[in-house]
């Protein structure tokens, strides 16, 4: 007997639902959960140096937590992430903030929705953006960031003073996302989880973007299914599941240090 063809929304709202009810995730600190995103960043390939920058909105008016000043990401526990303010002056914990996080309190007083940012010069996004070319969305797993990643086409330079906040801020307007060429790119998440999640997608994209142009032009995916496939792979049960995923896999990655 032929069944009549279900549609995708009936599987999407079954899949939210189901995703609601069984996927279990744990309950952490905010300390905790920057602790991981670092672990993760590093796990993926994205540490650079001390350049990198990852931070966390503060109840506080204009202060965000954020690693302490001269450790990389891979060596990150709850313990090293500090609560600064406006200045940079630490008001929680001990240690400096990386002076380039100052651009951070733009992007926070701007766009209300943003809890979490990330900042880094990885591989292959800091390739797209040294070839300053903005991102293609031409692959599910581009999706994403379809409508939601900026592109800011000039350097103002090392971003520690007012202007670059400004310029940065505004290039990102409502979006999630940016490349800023010739330089790297950063991600705003509503969460901890989700500004991860875009940074591992952004990297990914970058290097698929990259490897692909070697075949020709690259397709855009068609709009409306790329809208689509964003909104879907956005459900907040989507972004904590993976999160969680890649913590797991923090404590396997070989040569990551564990937990202190």
């Amino acid at each position: 007997m032929n069944q009549s063809l279900r549609s995708k929304e009936y599987f999407d709202q079954r899949a939210t639902e189901e995703m609601g009810r069984l996927l279990k995730t744990r309950d952490m600190s905010q300390k905790e959960r920057l602790a991981y995103a670092a672990r993760i960043l590093a796990m993926t390939g994205q540490e650079a140096g001390l350049a990198g920058q990852l931070t966390a909105r503060s109840e506080r008016e204009d202060t965000y937590w954020t690693l302490r000043f001269g450790l990389g990401f891979e060596e990150a526990t709850a313990e090293d992430f500090i609560e600064v303010d406006q200045d940079l002056n630490t008001v929680t914990g001990e240690g400096m903030a990386n002076p380039a996080t100052r651009f951070h309190l733009w992007v926070y007083r701007n766009r209300p929705d943003v809890m979490s940012i990330i900042h880094t010069h990885s591989p292959w996004a800091s390739a797209l953006a040294a070839a300053r070319q903005p991102l293609v969305i031409s692959q599910m797993d581009m999706t994403p960031l379809f409508n939601d990643c900026a592109f800011l086409s000039e350097w103002p330079g090392v971003p520690i003073a007012d202007h670059e906040g400004t310029l940065i801020s505004e290039a990102l307007g409502g979006m999630k996302s940016i490349i800023l060429a010739h330089h790297g790119y950063l991600t705003a998440g509503v969460s901890i989880e989700e500004a991860t999640y875009l940074s591992v997608y952004l990297e990914r994209a970058a290097r698929m973007q990259l490897r692909a142009k070697a075949y020709g032009n690259l397709t855009p995916v068609d709009p409306v299914l790329a809208q689509e496939a964003h909104d879907y792979l956005l459900k907040p049960s989507i972004v904590r599941a993976t999160f969680e995923y890649w913590c797991r896999q923090t404590h396997r990655a070989p040569g990551m240090p564990a937990f202190t």
